[in-house]
């Protein structure tokens, strides 16, 4: 079957486009991953289309990645065929103050080129290490600035392989939230509605929020940026510092000493490290919080297959974090 499976790839890819057994930790930026079964990195709309047919037709699952910057794949891989939507499907368009972008392109490269223009509304994602697809999906944002403020229309491909062009409205964007996943849509890309503004000031907006990431966050070490999504009423790191977990670490997973809303990858650190870290910080937390019982929901999508974890008491929980003095 596998042969036979390569083959069909062929058809569709070019043999560099197809990789058996790849390690996911090359393609995510916590470094962290077992091996995918089928890795495969697509450049157009028609070969994403005829991966998923193909995929379909031999009852694989399909798993989709960007440049996996908010994912923590586990340790025993990812079965079947993960599609990578990225620098091969990367294509920006200016049309007037309206930029359209491929879902492979980075936020980085998109703002970049919005500068270019002379285009404002887009700064808070210059520094956002993700894709367009993927910022999309999870409505993501910085300083102030959401995907949703700028979105106009989203194309789309269904799981019945229908592609369409959806009203940024339709996508019911809220705080890293989109219908997308629920709906099983594929991002291929986006249009992004900007204003012309001075050049001068958008280099000095990005510059400043540039300056601010580096200097707050632990951009020193692998991470899937910020691990937990925001409590409404409260801030992440400052509950996580609060609940004394600065520092905390489980193997080489670590809360990082610069900002208590990031789990770092020290250097050899196992999903399931960052896992049982995860499920640690938000029980510590949860039991700090008081009439509040506040639940840390994680910002960080695992996918794949992942090593059991103990059943374990919160009070364990607690004192299985090894905490930095």
């Amino acid at each position: 079957m596998n042969m036979n499976f390569y083959e069909q790839l062929q058809q569709i890819l070019k043999p560099e486009q197809i990789f058996k057994e790849e390690p996911m930790k090359n393609h995510t930026t916590f470094r962290i991953g077992g091996p995918a079964d089928w890795f495969v990195t697509p450049s157009t709309k028609e070969e994403i289309h005829k991966l998923v047919d193909l995929a379909a037709s031999e009852l694989l699952p399909v798993s989709f990645i960007g440049n996996g910057s908010n994912l923590l794949v586990g340790d025993l891989g990812i079965r079947g065929l993960v599609i990578q939507i990225g620098r091969g499907f990367s294509k920006i368009e200016l049309e007037g103050e309206i930029l359209y972008a491929e879902a492979g392109a980075s936020l980085a490269r998109i703002a970049g080129q919005a500068y270019e223009a002379g285009l404002t509304g887009f700064e808070f994602a210059a520094g956002i290490p993700g894709t367009l697809g993927g910022a999309v999906t999870m409505n993501a944002g910085a300083y102030g600035g959401e995907m949703k403020d700028v979105l106009t229309e989203v194309e789309v491909l269904t799981p019945s392989g229908e592609r369409k062009v959806l009203p940024a409205d339709r996508l019911n964007l809220s705080y890293r939230y989109s219908i997308i996943p629920e709906e099983g849509w594929i991002v291929l890309g986006a249009r992004i509605r900007l204003s012309k503004g001075d050049k001068v000031d958008i280099k000095a907006k990005m510059e400043e929020y540039s300056l601010a990431r580096r200097t707050k966050q632990p951009l020193e070490f692998p991470s899937a940026g910020s691990t937990f999504k925001r409590p409404e009423g409260f801030f992440a790191g400052k509950l996580i510092q609060d609940s004394g977990l600065k520092g905390a670490s489980v193997g080489d997973a670590k809360v990082s000493t610069k900002h208590s809303g990031f789990v770092i990858n020290e250097g050899q650190a196992s999903a399931r490290d960052v896992q049982s870290l995860i499920y640690q910080v938000q029980q510590k937390v949860y039991e700090d919080s008081g009439e509040n019982k506040i639940m840390l929901n994680p910002e960080v999508k695992m996918i794949g297959e992942f090593l059991p974890l103990e059943p374990m008491e919160p009070m364990i929980l607690a004192r299985k974090v090894r905490i930095e003095e």
